[in-house]
């Protein structure tokens, strides 16, 4: 997510954004800016593209005097990272100053109504219209027109709000996206997470959804949307500045695993309707030329292949169209068949993967329909993209990759159903019945995550182990192999992912007590398949893991150890099924002492071939 700095107080407050900015450079970002109230009553902006550095290079030591102030680092979602579409953002009278986190999904009509007004607009972004929106509420209370503005707001928000006319006030407000109100000695903060202003002060008061925080030097006040006041408790923080930055989990790859629930939420926010009915506006304006599309092939590279082989297998099974994975390094060299009727989804969590943007134009040069699925705009895969499918999850820090994963998979899941109502593939029952599924993921996310002690116990048994094997049918395949890629990158421990079937042509030969075979068997048309395999494991000694569903009472015949996972379609499973292989390979790779978020040999971003 995007960072968020506010002071108001009686210190200048430039070097006190820039320096909270700093301490949230770990989130990521692609543009930053700040907004100080000076001496002479005016708002001075000022915002770069690109890293903060950029910033204070361009400041060189000379932003002026004064408070309070407001500061930003974004992760774009509506419009390119550019300095236009920078944070903060003004209203037409240049008086008012906002920053902001998360999505405004009516903006478009807002703005609509907005620019029919009267008011200009200098940004592609959602931001800029609320802060339009806040100024046509404006009656001298900066508190009340927020309130007024965010009545009229769906969507997801933490906001940062100041004006010219209130030198001693800064107004804070979140709903579906974190945000905190610190309390100083005679000053006040927001931030959007505690590392921004841990400095300053330990004492802080965690907004709940659809609060609105009034800070002022000498306290705070908060109010629900529909005016009425209440009281929150203070915490004390008792972290370092390293902890704090990793939310108090020990890596940054922990702090992603249990980030799921709400990633899994954004990626669905504006997409899927409390009925369940799936729409990617997204890929409206090219509805004509999907209409007629023959085949599909999803390009990817590692875990995003792994992905790709989920979205490959629905939209075959849904949309009655040949589709395959195709491993972005080897597309280019042995192309499949390509023309106008082909959809290609390129599937990249930054966006820069060269092996995965070299078949992207190849591609493009042959005519087929390219859409791309990432987590970064204005990234070299969009340029090459007829339309783009944003992952929504916010910056992953850790090499290895968790929220991407099951944002990707997420992503081809609603792509699928997209494309299979468009042409009639699915009926309208089973449309919803999948979109109701895909809005109970993040409370089931959450409910897996609880898994995480029985899962810390097993990891800490098998830990020494040398060798693993997983397998899976069906989606559970790619998630097999998914699985066995964690916990290669994370432990260094050797483990390879098998299509279950397949476990007696060859692979059954390296079972012994001493290799586990981690499986995936949760409820489905290949659960019977499955166990079978299980069981021809069993008989060779292997030590059995079982990934299954509540309520299964048979899998524990065959496997030493059941992870009961929440029940959900088959298809829509593996965004779930997921979840304990992660921390499976989180925690034996802690157990083992490896360096979990910066894995020996790998980077996060592959941009050479």
């Amino acid at each position: 997510m995007c960072g968020i700095v506010g002071y108001v107080g009686p210190r200048d407050a430039a070097p006190i954004l820039i320096e909270g900015l700093r301490r949230l450079e770990y989130r990521g970002y692609d543009s930053a800016g700040i907004a100080v109230l000076t001496d002479d009553g005016k708002v001075f902006i000022e915002k770069k593209a690109g890293k903060l550095n950029n910033l204070t290079d361009h400041l060189n030591g000379n932003a002026p005097a004064g408070h309070p102030g407001i500061g930003h680092t974004r992760w774009a979602t509506h419009g390119s990272p550019n300095d236009t579409n920078a944070h903060p953002h003004t209203d037409c009278t240049g008086k008012l100053a906002l920053i902001h986190n998360g999505i405004i999904e009516n903006y478009a009509e807002i703005k609509t109504r907005l620019v029919a007004e009267g008011h200009r607009f200098s940004s592609e972004t959602d931001t800029e219209v609320l802060a339009h929106l806040i100024e046509t509420k404006y009656r001298g209370d900066l508190v009340e027109a927020v309130r007024a503005a965010l009545n009229e707001v769906r969507g997801a928000y933490a906001i940062g709000v100041m004006h010219t006319e209130h030198r001693d006030r800064i107004v804070g407000a979140r709903m579906n996206v974190p945000l905190i109100v610190g309390l100083g000695d005679g000053e006040g903060f927001l931030a959007s997470d505690v590392p921004a202003i841990l400095e300053h002060t330990k004492n802080v008061v965690i907004l709940h959804e659809g609060d609105i925080a009034d800070v002022t030097p000498s306290g705070t006040r908060i109010l629900l949307l529909d005016g009425t006041e209440v009281q929150r408790d203070v915490t004390e923080i008792h972290w370092s500045i390293e902890a704090a930055e990793k939310g108090g989990f020990a890596h940054f790859t922990l702090k992603e695993i249990y980030e799921q629930p709400h990633a899994i939420q954004e990626c669905l926010r504006g997409r899927v309707d409390p009925g369940g009915n799936v729409s990617l506006p997204e890929l409206d304006a090219i509805a004509d030329r999907l209409a007629v599309i023959e085949r599909v092939y999803i390009v990817g590279c590692g875990t995003a292949s792994y992905a790709a082989h989920v979205g490959a297998y629905l939209i075959q099974d849904w949309v009655g169209l040949p589709a395959s994975m195709q491993v972005g390094s080897e597309m280019r060299y042995s192309p499949p068949p390509i023309d106008a009727k082909t959809l290609i989804i390129g599937v990249s969590q930054s966006g820069e993967t060269a092996d995965t943007l070299a078949p992207l134009k190849l591609a493009e040069e042959r005519g087929a329909t390219v859409v791309v699925v990432t987590n970064v705009v204005g990234s070299a895969i969009t340029r090459e993209a007829d339309a783009v499918c944003y992952l929504q999850a916010g910056p992953e820090i850790a090499v290895a990759s968790t929220k991407a994963f099951v944002t990707q998979v997420l992503v081809l899941e609603m792509i699928a159903l997209h494309l299979a109502r468009a042409r009639g593939t699915l009926s309208d029952n089973r449309l919803r019945t999948y979109g109701r599924a895909l809005r109970s993921l993040p409370r089931l996310a959450a409910e897996t995550l609880e898994l995480a002690p029985q899962i810390k116990k097993l990891a800490q048994r098998y830990a020494r182990v040398r060798d693993f094997i997983f397998i899976g049918r069906g989606v559970g395949f790619p998630i097999a192999m998914e699985g066995a890629l964690k916990l290669k990158e994370l432990s260094y421990v050797h483990a390879e992912g098998y299509a279950a079937g397949e476990l007696k042509h060859g692979p059954i030969a390296l079972l012994d007590p001493e290799t586990p075979l981690v499986a995936i068997a949760t409820a489905g048309a290949v659960y019977d398949k499955v166990v079978s395999n299980v069981a021809e494991a069993r008989a060779r000694s292997a030590p059995i893991i079982a990934i299954a569903t509540v309520g299964d009472d048979q899998i524990d015949h065959y496997a030493q150890d059941v992870i009961y996972v929440p029940e959900t379609p088959e298809p829509i499973s593996p965004v779930i099924t997921v979840l304990p292989l992660q921390l499976l390979a989180y925690e034996v790779a802690v157990a083992r002492g490896t360096d979990v978020d910066q894995p020996r040999n790998l980077a996060k971003s592959v941009t050479v071939e």
